[in-house]
């Protein structure tokens, strides 16, 4: 499996589930990730807590692929169970990283779920390691299991040992943890990453990632978990803890609303959708253009583009068609062939002899733009205006979004006009940064891989697999010197 390497790709989905009777949770867990299944396409897992015995199956691949209609039968029902799917912006991709993961510790067990990465996960480790502890995997999540774990022996519930690991903890998690008698989420004080909670008609609560997962399983959407909230779910209700709210700003990752998060979710009381429009309303208003027709690149440019044409009054249309069986990752069937026209296609009769106002969410390193003008002009279109839904990547992130160096961002090394000549169109215009308060309606918001301004410390070991950089500098130091016999 390759990827288009010239995309942004997501972090992670978390689900779990608390029903006050036993249910088959597994199914409705596998209709929740189906709903996440943006946010990670390279692995996923469930766990179902059967009275207190784990179940549990995991592996590499879609939701549709890795849970066939047999491995959900042998799954039992359960009262709660806890799913994720998962991009590995932090960890090789393998069986060993897979999620839910499973802890077995002398006062029970635990299986959780994780959306993010920590920024001082490398630092944490290496305590850990020091103090003879043994990983088993590359993610960031088996770093927290270890600290709640040891939190655990010592606190007296699990939710203490959970309030008492996030001040250990920072940067970015969402956290879904399931205990063999409850259903625990919590979201990091700053709120980098979405979570959210729902009930059905039957008395099932659900958690999830986004509120699309929620409605997706027939539960209503009740609220957001607050940043820095804990949430207890259990035979008795559910139950808050705030002590960590508060305690940081409030910075919620900006790029949820132009490209991670589906647009029917609705994140800390804004619409997905209702920001995207407002994002090419305002980047109608900042980048003007005569043109006949304006198109979106599927599918987080739709809503954008939607937008641009209300503000312009030019006309908005289909002009390119995505392939809908076909994800983010697949199979490359060879170098002859143009992978962007295996995903994409130009509506020819749309777009021939047009002026194009083309709107897309992002450009990282710009050769995936680059084929789709291409792409535009082989149809016909006479000029392309390109136009971005977000401002240029400047900067990496560290929270769990895969921009991991500024080597790879074309913005770091080319002006704007440069880009615009380098992808072919004939003008580029991108989001102003002072523009996407719009989005939101408010200021509180990350917005680190656009300015800079980093709501945490700076990691110092920023690779996307930190282990095997530590293993290979280990070998480095442990082998012969040329002077040495």
């Amino acid at each position: 499996m390759i990827q288009f390497d010239s995309e942004i790709h997501e972090e992670c989905g978390v689900f779990g589930l608390l029903s006050p009777k036993p249910v088959d949770a597994a199914g409705i867990v596998y209709y929740g990730l189906y709903a996440l299944q943006h946010r990670g396409q390279e692995s996923c897992g469930i766990v179902v807590n059967d009275d207190g015995l784990f179940a549990s199956h995991k592996d590499l691949g879609l939701i549709s692929e890795v849970f066939s209609a047999e491995i959900l039968s042998r799954m039992p029902q359960g009262k709660m169970a806890v799913g994720h799917v998962r991009y590995g912006t932090t960890g090789a991709t393998n069986r060993s990283n897979c999620q839910p993961i499973e802890v077995n510790h002398q006062k029970g067990r635990m299986a959780i779920a994780h959306n993010g990465n920590l920024s001082n996960a490398a630092e944490l480790r290496s305590k850990l390691e020091l103090s003879g502890a043994i990983f088993h995997t590359t993610s960031d999540t088996e770093t927290i299991a270890y600290i709640i774990t040891r939190e655990r022996l010592q606190a007296p519930s699990i939710e203490e040992a959970v309030s008492r690991a996030m001040n250990t903890l920072e940067g970015a998690y969402s956290l879904v943890l399931m205990s063999p008698q409850k259903l625990i989420c919590a979201r990091d004080p700053h709120g980098f990453r979405p979570l959210c909670y729902g009930r059905t008609q039957d008395g099932i609560y659900i958690v999830a990632s986004e509120s699309c997962a929620i409605r997706a399983v027939g539960a209503e959407f009740i609220r957001d978990v607050e940043p820095g909230e804990i949430l207890i779910f259990s035979e008795n209700g559910v139950v808050s803890r705030r002590e960590h709210c508060g305690q940081q700003p409030k910075k919620p990752c900006i790029f949820e609303y132009i490209y991670f998060a589906r647009p029917d979710s609705v994140i800390d009381g804004v619409s997905v959708h209702a920001a995207r429009i407002r994002a090419g309303i305002a980047l109608a208003k900042a980048h003007p253009v005569q043109a006949d027709l304006v198109i979106g690149v599927p599918d987080s440019g739709l809503d954008a583009a939607l937008g641009y044409s209300r503000e312009s009054g030019i006309p908005y249309g289909i002009g390119l068609i995505k392939n809908k069986y076909i994800g983010r990752t697949f199979i490359a069937p060879g170098d002859r062939f143009d992978q962007v026209k295996i995903k994409l296609s130009a509506v020819e009769e749309a777009v021939r002899g047009k002026r194009i106002v083309l709107i897309d969410d992002s450009i990282v390193r710009g050769t995936t733009s680059g084929r789709i003008v291409r792409l535009l002009r082989e149809a016909g279109a006479t000029e392309i205006h390109m136009r971005i839904a977000a401002p240029p990547f400047l900067h990496p992130c560290y929270y769990g979004t895969d921009i991991d160096s500024e080597e790879h961002l074309i913005a770091c090394h080319h002006t704007i006009p440069e880009i615009g000549e380098i992808i072919g169109c004939n003008s580029l215009g991108y989001l102003p940064t002072e523009d996407l308060c719009a989005l939101t309606g408010c200021k509180d918001y990350c917005a680190a891989c656009f300015d800079g301004n980093y709501p945490t410390t700076i990691p110092t070991d920023t690779r996307k697999n930190r282990f095997e950089r530590r293993l290979s500098e280990v070998v480095k130091q442990e082998a012969p010197s040329s002077t040495s016999r």
